[in-house]
This record gives structure tokens, sequence and C-alpha cells, in this order.
């Protein structure tokens, strides 16, 4: 009676042995550190690059703890202090120029042989960094959905070979002007049919002619923002991950804000200069047959032209019509042209961007295509009375202009670009997507390390108090089970840091607060089980009897309190967003790990000291 099999035990040692393992590198601080990324293709980081860092950080003076190849184009630069830190970036900054990005991190101090193994990440409330609420300009959704659907109607009212006078925007609805009611209805029923859940139309009189007025149905409405919204999530994701930021935060709040929490990020101007930009792409026909240098010397710009400025300040005349948008492209990848190995985008449009497209570009096969990019700056200043007063400038300039060769669908390449390093930049540009609407920054802190050594320290002493008064308890109430409940709870503490290592989530102070409520839920099942030993041992059992019983019958009772609990913490973490989320996360993994460690790991331990012994008489408990 009472003794396990020798796979149980095996079984126990390597789940140890694992856990320790994975637990070893939290035991680690992380050391202030840069990553230098090369952002040209051509620049990878070799080792004259290494020199040239080395050279210039020991100019300086800094001291430097250890570079890392982390690839090609990435290396890890670990300095003893974070004034070091930052004086190096500034070094590196200016030594490497705009062919290399540099961001501050924070890095785990693992030794060598622990590399591997990564420690759990921390959240912005432990390791420091910043945090953006972004608000999203729903109205500038709203006129961009208008503007598209302008062009839309008048591609489609030609295509039908129906006569209009003009589309204009009015207020929050568009205008379209006919000759006579006849060209209006024909007009409305196609319209009708082609937007049914979308549009309102109604018939309106005009000084011109017969009218009629396309507004947006509510749902459309809703529809735009709530798309919008999330469009702008994913675009911010993809412009983070640029950061290297493990672990961001970026998610809904409310109906029309977004928050963004950089953990670990110590250089706010970087960041905001990533998120804040909100830039579109527009793809127009260029004008050939008129000189932009006169329409500029003139301010007389041919009727259905727009005067634009390349990167080096020459003018150019675009056509005012819009054949693309940057909305529809999935994916961009930069490379060479097979045929005369020059830097090209590879770029992909979604279904519907295709179809407009191979319209658009079949009409105009060997005519030149401009691509034009936009970016919205907008201005936040607080007024006397407190109100906010925002203003938003647009720039506009033409990044890229080409032949097309061909009618181009859902795949094609953009060719005459200078170098890779463009390419390179406007496919990143491209796959991160524009915003559906711009962004702007409505609330920013900044969270130094000492704030997030603080809170560890905090929660960490919370964590050690709770453990050290169970284990007091546990060992006076209950003598040797007591001393074998602790070692049990240890090893619980372990696998629940192990576990969020192996996961690589985050911990955050309400992740905390959940293992610290697991330290207190952890005992409860040896408690059930070692009482219940005792009233076996009051009802006349032998030792072993009572044992092997204690198990056997407590087990049902701690299956259904850790089951309904887990079953919360489930709830807890589909229905709960942020700090909810990482208080259940911990909360489900200790549970967990507490039922493995109170009834495998003590049985084992019990059996070892009392299983077998035929004349035992009494019980340490």
């Amino acid at each position: 009676m009472n003794r396990y099999p020798l796979w149980k035990y095996i079984l126990l040692i390597t789940v140890t042995v694992i856990g320790i393992l994975f637990a070893l590198p939290n035991l680690y601080p992380s050391q202030p550190a840069l990553q230098v990324k090369a952002t040209a293709l051509d620049r990878p980081i070799n080792n004259r690059i290494l020199e040239k860092i080395k050279t210039s950080l020991s100019a300086k003076g800094l001291e430097v703890e250890s570079i890392e190849n982390k690839s090609n184009d990435k290396i890890l630069i670990r300095f003893n202090s974070p004034d070091t830190q930052l004086e190096a970036a500034e070094v590196i900054k200016s030594t490497l120029g705009k062919d290399f990005s540099t961001a501050l991190n924070l890095a785990p101090a693992t030794p060598k042989w622990l590399r591997s193994l990564n420690p759990m990440n921390l959240g912005l409330d432990l390791r420091g960094g910043v945090h953006f609420l972004m608000e999203v300009d729903m109205k500038s959704a709203i006129d961009k959905a208008l503007s598209r659907s302008s062009e839309e109607f008048r591609t489609l009212l030609r295509e039908k070979k129906i006569s209009y006078l003009g589309v204009k925007r009015v207020k929050d609805y568009l205008l379209i002007q006919f000759k006579n009611e006849e060209f209006r209805d024909k007009a409305r029923q196609e319209l009708k049919r082609q937007y049914r859940n979308e549009i309102e139309f109604s018939d309106v009189d005009t000084p011109k002619g017969a009218g009629l007025k396309a507004q947006l149905t509510q749902t459309n409405i809703n529809n735009t923002k709530r798309f919008a919204l999330q469009q702008n999530i994913t675009t911010l994701r993809k412009r983070v991950n640029e950061l290297g930021v493990s672990e961001p935060i970026i998610q809904q709040q409310g109906l029309e804000r977004i928050v963004v929490q950089l953990p670990g990020v110590q250089d706010p101007t970087q960041a905001k200069t990533i998120l804040g930009t909100t830039a579109t792409l527009e793809f127009r026909l260029v004008d050939e047959g008129n000189d932009p240098y006169a329409a500029q010397a003139s301010g007389r710009i041919p009727p259905g032209d727009k005067l634009f400025k390349e990167r080096n300040g020459n003018p150019i005349l675009l056509k005012r019509r819009v054949m693309l948008t940057g909305d529809y492209i999935t994916n961009a990848t930069a490379g060479f042209d097979q045929r005369d190995n020059r830097p090209m985008v590879s770029i992909v449009l979604d279904g519907k961007g295709s179809k407009l497209f191979a319209k658009a570009t079949g009409a105009n096969v060997q005519k030149l295509m401009g691509v034009v990019f936009i970016e919205h700056k907008t201005d936040i200043k607080k007024m006397p009375d407190g109100t906010i007063k925002k203003t938003t400038k647009v720039e506009k300039e033409v990044i890229n202009v080409a032949r097309i060769q061909e009618q181009l669908s859902k795949r094609f390449q953009i060719t005459g670009l200078d170098t890779p390093q463009e390419s390179h930049n406007l496919a990143l540009l491209l796959r991160a997507g524009a915003l559906a609407a711009p962004v702007y920054i409505v609330e920013e802190r900044t969270i130094g390390p000492s704030l997030g050594a603080d809170n560890i320290k905090a929660g960490f002493k919370s964590v050690v108090i709770g453990f050290i008064l169970v284990l007091i308890f546990m060992a006076v109430y209950y003598r040797l089970f007591g001393l074998v409940a602790n070692l049990a709870l240890t090893l619980n503490l372990v696998l629940i840091v192990a576990i969020l290592s192996m996961l690589q989530a985050t911990l955050t102070l309400p992740g905390i607060a959940g293992i610290v409520l697991t330290v207190g839920m952890a005992v409860d099942a040896n408690v059930l089980i070692y009482e219940r030993i005792k009233e076996e041992l009051r009802n006349g059992l032998t030792p072993q009897a009572a044992i092997n019983s204690g198990y056997e019958k407590a087990f049902s009772t701690i299956a259904d309190a850790n089951i309904t609990t887990l079953i919360a913490a489930i709830v807890l973490y589909g229905m709960g967003t942020g700090p909810i989320k990482g208080f259940a996360i911990t909360l489900a993994i200790g549970i967990v790990s507490s039922m493995f460690t109170a009834i495998v790991g003590t049985r084992a331990i019990i059996n070892l000291i009392y299983g077998g012994k035929k004349d035992l008489k009494k019980l340490s408990i």
C-alpha cells in the first residue's frame, strides 16, 4: 500500500527539472540594451559596421557589456547602466545615419548557457515603457468613404453611358446633377442596384436641372467607423513590430479610441513618429501632354489635373482621378527585376482592388503612373479655456513614377526605383498598410524603469510574504506533512513561472495578484487531504490505510473546487480585457499546477517516507 510505480517518479522528476530550467532565466535582471537594425537590403551589418560602432563608442568613453549578432541585419548591444545606454544611442545614430535604426530596449542578463531559454515578459507596469491613448478621426473616415463613392459613381455612370453634369460634395452627402429627369431616373435605377444597402438615394431639384442626393445609410456609417477602427489597430500593430517591441498591447477602447502600450520602449519620440504617421498611398496617371513647370509658374492647372511635387522638388502633373489607393494592398515585398536586375517592389491586391486596377491599367498601357505618398500631421494644442484644438496638415509628394508595361491585376511590380533601399522602404510602407483614418495622440504617459522596478519590488514582496506565512502555518499545524506540502507549494511557484516563460506570456501587476491568490489556494488541496487522513485515523484506520483513504476520498472534492475556479478563470480571460486577462492567465496556470503538485507531488514524497512500512504506528500530522 502507498507505493508509486517507477514511471510516476520519473514523470515528477522530469517535470521538476524542466520547470527549474525554464524558471531559472527569471532570476537574472534585465540589462539596458540597444537594438541596431539595418533598414536597407544592401547594407547588412558586417564586421566593418561592427568596428565602426565599437570605435565610435570607445571614442566617447562608453563601455559595452557585449555585442550579439541576432541576424544578418540586426545586433544587440548590452550596457551596464541606462545612462550609458542613452548616450550610446545618440552616438550610434549619428555614426550610422539613416541606413540603420536604433531602438532602446531591455535584454535579459542570463548567462550564455541559458540564453536559449527566455524569461517571461514583463508588462508596462513592471518593465516601464510608454502608453499612448489614440483617437481615430471618424469624420475623416466618413469623408474618405464619400470621396471613394464619388469616384465609383463617376465610373459606373460612364460605363452605363448615362450622361451627368457632375458629382459634388454637399455637407454630409453627395449631389449628382443631370440635364433632365430621364437621365436621373436611369442613374437612380443603376445606382440603387449597385448600392442597395449602403447608400440612400433621393430626388432633389437643382438650378441646373434634376439632381440625385446620395447619403450613406446609418448602417454603412457604423460599418465604416468599425472598419476604420479595426484597420487602424491592424496597421498600428504592424508598425509596432518594426520597433522590435516584445508583447506590445494594442487594443480598442470605446468606439473611437485605441490604447497602445509598448513595454521596454524608453524612447517615446521614436514610437510617436512611427505611430503618429498617418499615411496613405494613391496611384494616379501622369499627364505627359502638359508642362508641369509652366503650370507651376502660371498657377493655371489643366482641367482634370492636379499639381504635385516629387521628392527632388520637381513639379509633376497627375490626373485628378485616382486609379487605386493603398487600402487594397494586402502584401508587398522588395526585390530585383529579372529583366535588368533593377530594384522593384512586388505588390499583391485584394479581390476588389485587382478588378479596379485591371480596368484602370488595361486602358492605359505604356503610360506613366505616379505613386503619391500622403501624410496627415495632426497638431494638438490645449487652449487657455481647457479645450483641445486639433490642426491637421496634409503633405503630399510623389515617391515613385513608373511606366505601365501591361494590364495589371492582383499581382504587379513597381519599377523605376533608384536604389534597393528605396524599394525596401516602399515595400515596408505598403506592407504595413495605410491607416483607414487619421489618428492623433490624446494622452501620453512614460513609465520609467525606476517605477517599473518599484512595482516589481512591491509585487515580489507580496508574493514572498504570502508564501512565507503559508509555509509557517503548514509546518506548525501539520508537522512533517506540512513540510511536504511546503515543498509542493515551492514547486508550484516554480512551475507557474516556468509555464509563463514557456508561453512567453506577459506578467503584469494583476498577474502577480493571481499568483498571490494561487499561493493561498495551492495548499487547499493538501489541507483537505490531511484533514481527511486525520479523520480516518480517528475512525480507527491504520496509518497506511488512512493515508490511502485520505488521498482517494479527497480527490473528488479537490477536483470539484478547482474545476469551478478554473471555469471562472476561463470566463474572465474570454470576456475580460488587459489586466483582467493577466489575472486570469496566472490564476488558471496556478490552479492546474497546484493540482499536479498537491496530488501527485505530495503523494510521491509521502509514499517515499511511509510507503511499505508494515509496523507504522504513528503519522507526523
